[in-house]
């Protein structure tokens, strides 16, 4: 057996998490390379609902979406909202090499067709979490009913990123110590209080427990011959010709994905005629400022 040296955030920096008493759900997944990965996740709505896979990205976690998961669970909708490895309450990856694109892509997939054998999937993601689930959507096309792209992108490194997001990849690589509660502070437009950035700090006792956060800005292929350039251009080929609809919910306030909307709504098919929201007043956060109106948006939807 393989396996990656894993740490496990002590379940005591959990406690009294504001509006977030969800309980903390687990799946065990195994694979020879990295051996047994514990990945949490939250689940609201009925069992039988149709599913809604809510996908975060850097450097948060499934408490982001405290205020969407109450929407789509009114709605009827089971919505569910996994942890990436390396963040929230799922395993810990030590090592910043024990990250790589490829990896988070197979740890998602395995969760969510090994592990909770979803179907009719529709994806929700923002940041990383269109990263990994575009490239889930993509490769495994028969598991998904729709897609929900919120400020976020599937890049092949054939364009550059813009110049701020360069800046925070700098910023996130260079900090001595990386203020996680600042960062998802930074990229939302209302401002957090001590509770809600605490519960963002939370699942990261010290520095040691930050590789996925660190590792993540430098997994953005940047140039064509990335080791994920190839992986991404071909779930590009798949994902532009696909037939189910594909609704992009961005917000007006992200200067890192606001240019990638246009060119979403182009290249899906499934986009064609639909109307596409702009969340109004929202940062690169949207669920964090305006998360009760992107699930009504996401709601409505499933149920169209």
């Amino acid at each position: 057996m393989g396996g990656v040296r894993l740490l496990r955030t002590p379940e005591d920096r959990f406690t009294d998490l504001p509006d977030f008493d969800f309980p903390a759900l687990y799946a065990d997944i195994e694979n020879p390379r990295d051996g047994i990965v514990r990945v949490a996740y939250t689940e609201a709505g009925p069992p039988d609902g149709p599913v809604v896979l809510l996908l975060h990205g850097e450097p948060s976690w499934s408490f982001l979406y405290r205020t969407m998961l109450p929407v789509l669970a009114d709605a009827g909708l089971r919505a569910i909202a996994p942890d990436l490895v390396g963040f929230g309450r799922s395993d810990k990856p030590a090592d910043v090499a024990d990250h790589t694109y490829a990896r988070h892509v197979e740890w998602m997939r395995a969760f969510a067709f090994d592990a909770l054998d979803l179907r009719e999937v529709t994806l929700v993601g923002q940041d990383w979490g269109g990263l990994i689930g575009l490239r889930l959507v993509g490769e495994h096309p028969d598991r998904f009913a729709r897609v929900v792209a919120a400020n976020t992108g599937l890049p092949t490194g054939d364009q550059d990123m813009p110049k701020v997001w360069h800046s925070f990849r700098e910023a996130v690589q260079k900090a001595p110590v990386l203020d996680i509660g600042r960062f998802v502070q930074s990229g939302c437009k209302t401002k957090l209080s001590e509770e809600v950035r605490a519960a963002y700090d939370a699942p990261f006792p010290n520095e040691m427990y930050k590789a996925g956060p660190r590792a993540m800005p430098g997994l953005v292929p940047i140039t064509p011959d990335d080791p994920a350039s190839e992986a991404n251009r071909a779930a590009w080929g798949v994902l532009s010709t696909l037939d189910i609809p594909f609704l992009c919910a961005f917000s007006d306030g992200d200067p890192i994905t606001g240019g990638m909307a246009p060119i979403l709504r182009r290249a899906m098919k499934g986009a064609a005629g639909l109307h596409h929201p702009t969340v109004a007043h929202a940062g690169h956060f949207l669920q964090e400022d305006a998360g009760e109106e992107l699930g009504r948006i996401v709601a409505e939807f499933v149920q169209a």
